[in-house]
């Protein structure tokens, strides 16, 4: 005798192979949130724009710290000596005189005096180009680079520059030190707070559109509540297909932040954007490796609270089903 339909079909479900009825498992409880919709590929490009901001906001402080490091190094690293101008032949025993002193202070690892040409390289930026600087009153001026393997007595130096060339003036830099990490720290700060207000519209906006999800399925959702389908299992089907939205959008955001700085790094490279040993005001935006890290934990962030802020708003609105 053969089987009816039916009971053929119930035969071939229990006698299908277990991947394929866990297959057929997911496809039934996915039926629950619907798929493509406009919602949700708007909330896609939502979380993709918060995403890109978050990941541009997060690299550029990365790039800011890293060169205000790099910047603090440096002028630590460096001491000036400053003759005020006068007598040219006055003045080029008194820069004579200071570089002896310096060479024989121990901590000071080389002296280096700026000729006139380095001296008007360093005015152009406020003078201009082309400007004869023998008429002006411009400082001859004397670079001594420390010593990292010992100290440098500085303020001992400074008493005997004071002491024996009266028009000599040193500058540790530690203003310019004390305001680069003023600097650093403020706009850390404001990254932050730029950081947590993204953070908060993010999770608005997962928040508005899942509640217009249930909303949409809240025949469903009603249904298979008073049927006795437990709270978990109804707040895990939205929060599968949210994570699913958070990840796409997390992704599409922090590589398109990420194709940004890559592409503003390349710049001097490509023949734009000026000398790659001069750059400009933009080529130093460079993140650095952890800047691109801390970019893909901003994505798994996004996924993440993208995830959980969906379950807990299906959890709220299912106490509100009597």
């Amino acid at each position: 005798m053969s089987m009816n339909s039916p009971q053929l079909a119930e035969k071939e479900a229990k006698t299908a192979p277990a991947p394929a009825r866990r297959k057929a498992s997911r496809k039934a409880q996915g039926s629950i949130v619907p798929r493509a919709t406009v919602a949700g590929r708007a909330l896609v490009a939502v979380v993709a724009i918060m995403t890109f901001l978050a990941s541009l906001t997060l690299g550029t402080v990365m790039a800011v710290r890293a060169t205000a490091e790099t910047w603090r190094s440096d002028v630590a690293r460096e001491v000036t000596i400053q003759i005020r101008a006068g007598d040219p032949a006055a003045v080029d025993a008194q820069v004579k005189a200071a570089t002896e002193i310096a060479q024989r202070t121990p901590g000071i690892g080389e002296v280096h005096v700026l000729s006139q040409d380095e001296t008007g390289r360093l005015l152009e930026p406020w003078l201009g180009t082309g400007l004869d600087f023998s008429d002006l009153p411009v400082p001859r001026i004397i670079v001594l680079r420390l010593d990292p393997s010992q100290t440098a007595d500085l303020a001992r130096l400074r008493r005997t520059l004071t002491d024996k060339i009266p028009t000599a003036s040193l500058d540790d830099h530690r203003s310019w030190s004390r305001r680069l990490g003023s600097m650093a720290e403020g706009v850390m700060a404001t990254g932050i707070g730029l950081l947590v207000l993204v953070a908060i519209a993010t999770v608005l906006s997962v928040v508005f559109a899942t509640r217009a999800a249930v909303a949409t399925n809240r025949t469903i959702v009603e249904v298979l509540h008073f049927v006795g389908a437990r709270d978990g299992f109804i707040a895990a089907q939205f929060q599968r297909h949210f994570l699913k939205i958070g990840t796409q959008g997390g992704l599409l955001g922090g590589l398109c932040a990420s194709a940004v700085f890559l592409a503003i790094a390349s710049l001097p490279r490509l023949g734009f954007g000026g000398d790659p040993e001069n750059p400009s005001i933009l080529t130093w935006l460079y993140p650095g490796l952890l800047g691109f890290a801390g970019i893909a934990v901003l994505v798994l962030l996004v996924a993440g609270v993208t995830a959980l802020t969906s379950r807990m708003t299906v959890y709220r609105t299912l106490r509100t089903i009597q």
